[in-house]
């Protein structure tokens, strides 16, 4: 076999799993330092390009990050890949700005408290290098534009008697004076200027010159954070999504109840395109948790429920999209059910592949992709954190049970990820025949509580389930042994867009994570970028 029939057979086949690395945290707390809650992150999430991070938090701030290497040098990304100079460099993102997006309201008439914290971003479309983005609360939703504007400063006001003005110039003196400071009133504060006619005469050119105030743009640039528009007064529930249409023109925010249609332009008008409200709150059966657009189809979105099941509508067949074009659901296995089925049944998050075939969901205990073209079921199953099964009563009386854990997938759709306690994070391998089953912590070293997972022979897409070795009985120690504290809980995280890097947040500290191993090697195998 020649040399070139070998990589075409190695790229063929599974990809080996990652070899993940500690690259960047921000917000790193010391041993023992109390966290404050305002300070924990609240949301993640990348733009399309991977250039700019963006995170929200519970006090109602958005702080953005921006990408370095690539503006170190003046050839591309793409190119340093083709050179073999990531080799020697990583992805490296440093603080940009920050802004307060939401304050803590009251809705006086129904004498409700409404939080500042952020629950999600979405980035827009950029124009003219400003950056825009869309982020929201329990009920209002901000249109930001964030943009380098250059400084204007004021310069002082003075009089100066080394200079004298006649016939509109200005002449100069042999005595030379440096500007004194004046009051409001443009008097001195020694009170040499108090009265001229005293102690003053007057140059042959005229009158001493008045500096009056002038505003002068400089050459340093300031980042303002700008709120365009404010969609509000929409939602009766809290809002638990929001989502950009492939349009770059509209964009949909979800309640329990309710999903919204919205212009970017206009704040004060949108359109009601689902609605679950029976008629009689008792028959409430259900609740929207999730919603998203499809990638490229600007007329398709999915939506989650409280069920466990996935609906898939299209824009086209109706204003009120009461029927779904597809419904995605697994049939519940005959004897197991249970009081605690419904509740982990229920999905916290939604994402759609980047190519919009697949759909990846999260429900408490485990990860499922599904095939948009088949509905009988997911074609993937992947168990996030088995060995709390049996403490589910524990989990639901801390309240544990109901945390809502969100889901990424990687740009090349290979691989998923999603996260578990004790700031533990999951990532998996779907291509077929993969076994990639990775246990990783937010911290320095992430690969510490590694979870070794048996080979298994290739399977087509369609029949592969990921079952995570069952841990034992010990009440508090996970599969690998550790034991858990549910009290840290990684939440929210994300995959960047094109690379094998992705941001997790535990607590109030951004942990950035990547890999080289795949990207590496085949640049060594002059293939470029993949």
């Amino acid at each position: 076999m020649h040399g070139g029939d070998e990589v075409v057979a190695a790229l063929a086949g599974p990809p080996q799993p990652l070899d993940w690395k500690f690259s960047q945290v921000f917000g790193e707390r010391t041993a023992g330092e109390e966290v404050q809650e305002v300070d924990i992150i609240s949301a993640i999430e990348f733009d399309k390009t991977g250039d700019h991070l963006a995170t929200g938090d519970r006090g109602g701030r958005v702080v953005l990050f921006e990408r370095t290497d690539t503006k170190d040098h003046g050839v591309s990304r793409r190119d340093m890949e083709r050179m073999d100079y990531l080799i020697s460099r990583h992805p490296e993102f440093r603080y940009k700005t920050e802004f307060q997006s939401h304050e803590p309201e009251f809705d006086y008439l129904k004498s409700l408290e409404i939080e500042e914290k952020i629950n999600k971003i979405r980035w827009c479309q950029t124009a003219n290098s400003a950056l825009f983005l869309l982020s929201t609360n329990d009920k209002t939703i901000k249109f930001w534009k964030v943009q380098e504007k250059k400084v204007k400063k004021i310069s002082d006001m003075n009089l100066d008697p080394s200079k004298a003005v006649g016939n509109g110039s200005i002449a100069s003196s042999s005595n030379s004076s440096s500007p004194k400071p004046c009051l409001a009133n443009g008097s001195s504060l020694d009170g040499s200027y108090n009265n001229l006619s005293h102690d003053f005469s007057f140059p042959p050119g005229g009158l001493p010159s008045l500096h009056l105030p002038v505003v002068v743009t400089s050459q340093e640039t300031n980042l303002v954070a700008r709120c365009r528009r404010v969609y509000g007064h929409a939602h009766d529930y809290h809002i638990n999504s929001i989502s950009n249409n492939s349009d770059g023109e509209t964009f949909i925010s979800a309640d329990d109840l309710r999903i919204n249609l919205w212009n970017l332009e206009i704040s004060n008008q949108s359109f009601n395109i689902v609605d679950v409200k029976p008629a009689n709150m008792e028959d409430l059966t259900e609740v929207i948790t999730s919603a998203e657009f499809h990638p490229t189809h600007c007329n398709m979105l999915a939506y989650s429920s409280s069920k466990g099941s996935i609906r898939l509508i299209d824009l086209r067949q109706s204003a009120l999209c009461d029927s779904h074009a597809k419904l995605f659901e697994e049939p519940e296995a005959p004897g197991s059910r249970s009081f605690f089925t419904e509740i982990i049944a229920s999905i916290s998050d939604i994402k759609f592949a980047k190519d919009g075939r697949y759909i990846l969901s999260r429900d408490y205990m485990t990860l499922k992709l599904w095939d948009i073209n088949m509905d009988s079921g997911p074609v993937a199953t992947f168990q996030v954190h088995e060995y709390l099964r049996p403490k589910l009563c524990d989990l639901y009386e801390n309240d544990s049970i109901f945390d809502k854990f969100e889901c990424c997938l990687s740009g090349d759709g290979l691989r998923v990820a999603t996260g578990s306690y004790s700031n533990l994070f999951r990532v998996f391998g779907c291509a077929p025949g993969s076994t990639e089953a990775t246990t990783l912590e937010a911290s320095k070293n992430p690969m510490r509580r590694q979870v070794q997972t048996p080979s298994r022979p290739s399977r087509p897409l369609s029949s592969i389930t990921r079952v995570v070795r069952r841990g034992t009985e010990t009440p508090g120690v996970d599969a690998n042994g550790n034991s858990f504290d549910f009290t840290t809980k990684l939440l929210h995280l994300a995959w960047h867009p094109t690379e094998n890097s992705i941001a997790c947040a535990a607590a109030n500290s951004l942990y950035m994570m990547l890999s080289f191993l795949f990207r590496m090697r085949l640049c060594n195998m002059g293939l470029g970028y993949f």
